[in-house]
């Protein structure tokens, strides 16, 4: 009796401690997907703004001043808010909700783009589009490491940069006709690519120097 009331005594316990691994499990995903969630929100109606401001080159004279600063300080929210979503990523299994929300980024942040192109032609803007296609949907190894390898180097390019350059990351896989229209306008045929200043492509490359040679 003694031996059945000890098993049933570590079942009971072992249940408890599975369900609430479980419910705990949930409760740091659903936290997580909201956090992501936030992000994008916050980033949603920062660009509505920029892109209210573009509208208006049209209608009124606009202080570039203003508009190159809005634009700076995007970027660089765009930049640490990647760096938080990518902690989230690397911490947890990927799932619909985190990819669905990463599409929305890219969608977010093609349209930054396109507004810091613009900027840059109606104001003279000084600062450099650097834009990082990378491959989303199940990259090879040999994809995965190269792309890890890019990411630390722009990472560290744009903390010594800071506001001179736009970095923009964008998965190109997601079949989305408005990035692969762009793909097919700047002729990016190859990932993980560099697009700077929508002029130079870099596929090869190994340090920081082979990428600022064409930020000068």
């Amino acid at each position: 009796m003694n031996q059945k009331y000890i098993f049933l005594y570590a079942l009971i316990v072992t249940l408890i401690f599975f369900n609430l691994g479980i419910f705990l499990g949930y409760m740091f995903e659903s936290h997580r997907v909201n956090k992501i969630n936030e992000f994008y929100v916050n980033s949603e109606m920062d660009l509505l703004d920029q892109r209210i401001q573009e509208g208006a080159f049209d209608v009124v004279n606009i202080d570039c001043n203003a508009a190159i600063k809005a634009n700076i300080e995007f970027a660089d929210k765009i930049f640490e808010d990647a760096k938080q979503i990518q902690k989230f990523e690397d911490a947890n299994r990927i799932n619909k909700d985190t990819i669905f929300q990463h599409k929305r980024f890219d969608l977010l942040r093609t349209l930054f783009w396109i507004n810091s192109i613009k900027i840059k032609e109606n104001c003279n803007a000084s600062y450099h589009n650097v834009v990082y296609f990378y491959k989303f949907n199940e990259p090879s190894i040999e994809q995965k490491a190269k792309q890890r390898a890019i990411s630390n180097l722009l990472t560290e390019l744009k903390e010594e940069k800071g506001s001179s350059i736009m970095l923009i990351p964008l998965a190109a896989d997601n079949n989305f006709p408005s990035i692969n229209l762009l793909l097919e306008a700047y002729e990016v045929k190859e990932l993980p690519s560099i697009l700077i200043d929508e002029k130079y492509i870099l596929t090869d490359f190994n340090s920081k120097e082979e990428i600022e040679k064409y930020l000068d």
